[in-house]
């Protein structure tokens, strides 16, 4: 089951690149924590196709890279390569080429409302990202406070990204903090099982 399972995830990454790549626009839910505080998990991210000279460092940017979405800020960006970083990561991501960006956030939906990202964070949430870097206890803290004031509308599964759920299962699908997007609308918790 887990090659058709693969094979499907394939098909939608390749949709989903094809519809942003032809101008259209997508809308994929968030999974992990790399982009805390500006993209919390289960957040649904609408991405919009836009011209390479129409981004800016600040942006939040969709990259596709090694079969996978990547929803991070773009730092710098030259003729050849554009650098990206999650903004709760301490280190920027490897360069990628223009054409590996594939659109970007025009709007996170959540359920307490519809927010238009800022191109910079805030001298406070420069400090919670440096936080949730750093301390894992704060981050899992972090989650569950979010998880609580936002109506328990997500089902977060808190854990250090190198330590074993608190159910005993691995996630290896989840590879350090990075903030995989998903074409589908899985869960947190779906994406698990």
């Amino acid at each position: 089951m887990p090659v058709m399972t693969e094979a499907r995830e394939d098909h939608k990454l390749e949709l989903a690149t094809e519809v942003l790549r032809s101008g259209g626009a997508i809308r994929l839910q968030a999974l992990g924590t790399s982009m805390l505080p500006s993209v919390w998990p289960a957040d649904l991210l609408s991405i919009e196709h836009a011209p390479g000279k129409d981004m800016v460092p600040g942006d939040i940017v969709l990259v596709a890279r090694d079969a996978r979405f990547f929803v991070h800020r773009l730092i710098e960006k030259d003729d050849d390569e554009w650098i990206t970083r999650g903004d709760s990561l301490p280190q920027n991501d490897p360069p990628v080429a223009e054409a590996q960006v594939l659109g970007k956030v025009s709007l996170i939906h959540r359920k307490t409302g519809d927010i238009v990202p800022k191109p910079r964070l805030s001298v406070f949430g420069r400090a919670l990202a440096w936080m949730v870097c750093r301390w894992d206890l704060f981050r899992n803290v972090s989650l569950r406070t979010h998880s609580f004031w936002s109506g328990g509308a997500y089902d977060i599964l808190v854990a250090p990204p190198s330590r074993p759920l608190s159910r005993g299962r691995p996630r290896p699908h989840l590879r350090g903090q990075d903030a995989l997007a998903t074409a589908g609308k899985m869960s947190a918790r779906q994406e698990l099982r």
